[in-house]
């Protein structure tokens, strides 16, 4: 559901707003980056994203950043959950009055690049970028380079083995 520019205008200034935003890498391990034409984080690098929509699942919103950023039918069982991250910035959509708080879930999926159909609504251009030159890039937004840090990287066996040991503690008494 989309809303008129008044109600969105308050429902920005009153709470903050969930999305996902999508690091996406190709076969070589680049990640691909869209330098942004509005505001929040105007004329700066960002990964492709979008906010989640009221009575829309994760991932039904999942699927529909991806066909609508990327051009590409994917589900969210196939990318990798990243983390939650919290982004907050001094201006809004509707200009320097209003600041933003997002609350991101940031997912990494894998794309081959020729399939990729991008749009011009938002970004002026895109660019595939060398993981290990993203943070010396001073136009990439800090939001995004978070991502791309290994110490967000989730090792799934260690989550595992921490909840087998939780569970294991279940019902004892410390």
């Amino acid at each position: 559901m989309f809303l008129d520019n008044k109600t969105f205008e308050n429902i920005i200034d009153s709470t903050p707003l969930i999305s996902i935003d999508l690091a996406v890498k190709n076969k070589q391990g680049q990640a691909l980056f869209g330098l942004r034409t509005n505001r929040p984080a105007l004329n700066y690098w960002f990964v492709p994203g979008g906010r989640i929509q009221k009575n829309e699942s994760m991932q039904v919103a999942f699927s529909r950043l991806c066909l609508d950023e990327l051009g590409l039918s994917f589900l969210i069982e196939n990318a990798q959950f990243i983390g939650p991250f919290e982004h907050f910035y001094q201006d809004s959509v509707f200009g320097e009055e209003i600041s933003t708080h997002y609350v991101v879930l940031a997912y990494a999926i894998t794309v081959d690049e020729t399939e990729l159909s991008l749009p011009a609504e938002q970004h002026s251009e895109y660019q595939w970028f060398d993981i290990d030159t993203i943070n010396a890039r001073p136009n990439v937004h800090q939001h995004s380079k978070w991502y791309f840090e290994s110490s967000h990287h989730l090792d799934h066996s260690i989550v595992a083995d921490k909840c087998n040991s939780i569970k294991k503690l279940e019902g004892k008494r410390l």
